[in-house]
């Protein structure tokens, strides 16, 4: 199948062709005609598998020009990275029509965002957070919109969006066409799916879980941190084919030392990206590394499907993660556009129960091998792989209620005197055995 036997017209077919896409993916083949009949679509599939432009192309056929300029579509995803890769691929699918393209997101100043919107917006992408703060701000209106796209659902969830995704339902139009996409269905998705969709039809582009089989795998056990460290320094040296490396750590922290012990060996040839760092570090650092200026890019996985980077040559897990389709999710960062991918992937004893989930799920053995000779195993332990010393917690029993006597109790005979008050003539009647006066007033 080809693009031009979708019916599309002239200028989307023009827009296709400026990029180069000539033939539809799976996802994006069998989602158009179900978009197009103006159901309801829940998307299953993977990173790589071309799902923005599946939901981007029919829903911009759909679109029609409008006076109000008030957005007909709204695309909701979980970063701010994969706010402007969106953003990139609609204005590319509408640089041959009139619509107009606004990405927003949080961690900068709001109030350009808002100047973009009230100058006009048919196409709005967004992350749930701003989108909010611009909607109660006054600077979008949302009663025209006709096609909600929520998109990376699953990992809109592990960022905490529930409570903005829920408001943001709440204040769009009832009547409109929802589209979600994932690349895992949970409990939470079939939750949200019930509640504010209309009976939607469940595509899938591949199964969850199985991995690409143009990516070849291989593992590593590897005892500790700086062990690890050691084998990415060989193999970086070692392996001319690595010319585009993406590392995955599993936390901020790890990502930063592990940047901080291995940058020194590939000086300005290697970046960092994660939460903490500001946008324009991000934005940086993922253009250097697009751009070919940064053979390396250590990440974390808040980024896994939030960046869309050709000609990743390799995906290097420097930890198991702990969720099997986060593994999925990383290597299909690699073996993308019909090339073929690698990844590897270094275990520690203490992770060889995550690498027996993520063999399960994708329902193959990961092929290990031999840690090379020239790397040395380091005793060195970092913090976060120090015993864990148990102290004994000593507890003292309280006493028990019969074995303590009351809070109060009775007085003396000695200090149960009541004190009473004793006049003056009934003390001196007592002591000269009649009443004693002190004589007549003087007149």
């Amino acid at each position: 199948m080809t693009f031009e036997e979708l019916n599309l017209t002239k200028p989307l077919l023009n827009a296709l062709q400026d990029v180069g896409y000539t033939t539809p993916t799976t996802i994006q083949a069998k989602a158009f005609s179900v978009i197009m009949s103006g159901k309801d679509v829940l998307g299953i599939a993977q990173t790589g598998t071309g799902k923005t432009v599946a939901y981007l192309l029919p829903s911009i056929k759909h679109w029609k020009y409008d006076k109000e300029k008030l957005p007909q579509i709204l695309v909701l995803v979980p970063t701010r990275e994969l706010v402007v890769q969106v953003e990139e691929e609609a204005k590319k699918l509408t640089k041959y029509t009139n619509a107009d393209v606004v990405g927003v997101f949080g961690g900068v100043n709001m109030k350009p965002q808002a100047a973009l919107l009230k100058a006009g917006a048919d196409i709005v992408v967004a992350t749930p957070g701003r989108l909010l703060d611009l909607v109660l701000n006054g600077a979008l209106n949302l009663k025209n919109v006709k096609r909600l796209v929520i998109d990376e659902f699953d990992e809109m969830l592990n960022l905490g969006f529930r409570p903005q995704l829920i408001r943001v339902l709440d204040l769009l139009p009832k009547k409109r066409q929802n589209l979600l996409f994932s690349a895992t269905v949970t409990e939470d998705i079939e939750e949200l799916v019930t509640t504010f969709f209309n009976f939607p039809v469940k595509i899938e582009a591949a199964r969850t879980g199985t991995p690409l089989e143009k990516i070849i795998q291989k593992g590593y056990s590897v005892p500790n941190f700086n062990t690890k460290v050691n084998l990415l320094e060989y193999i970086l040296k070692n392996d001319d084919t690595m010319t585009k490396v993406l590392v995955f750590t599993d936390t901020k922290r790890l990502a930063d030392q592990l940047y901080k012990n291995i940058e020194k060996y590939f000086p300005e040839n290697i970046g960092v990206i994660h939460s903490n760092k500001s946008q324009h570090q991000r934005f940086e650092a993922v253009n250097k590394f697009h751009n070919g200026d940064f053979r390396i890019l250590i990440a974390t996985d808040v980024i896994a499907r939030g960046i869309d980077i050709a000609e990743v040559s390799h995906v290097i897990n420097f930890d198991t993660p702990e969720v099997p389709e986060d593994y999925i999710h990383r290597i299909g960062r690699t073996g993308r556009a019909d090339k073929n991918g690698n990844a590897i992937i270094f275990i520690s004893k203490k992770e060889k129960p995550s690498q027996t989930k993520i063999e399960k799920l994708m329902k193959m053995k990961i092929p290990m091998e031999k840690l090379p000779a020239e790397v040395e195993v380091s005793k060195e332990l970092i913090i976060e792989e120090l015993p864990v010393v148990k102290q004994k917690v000593i507890v003292v029993k309280a006493p028990k209620k019969e074995a303590v006597g009351p809070a109060f109790h009775e007085k003396s005979a000695k200090n149960s005197k009541v004190n009473n008050k004793i006049r003056h003539v009934d003390k001196m009647k007592k002591k000269y055995g009649k009443p004693k006066t002190r004589g007549q007033k003087r007149k």
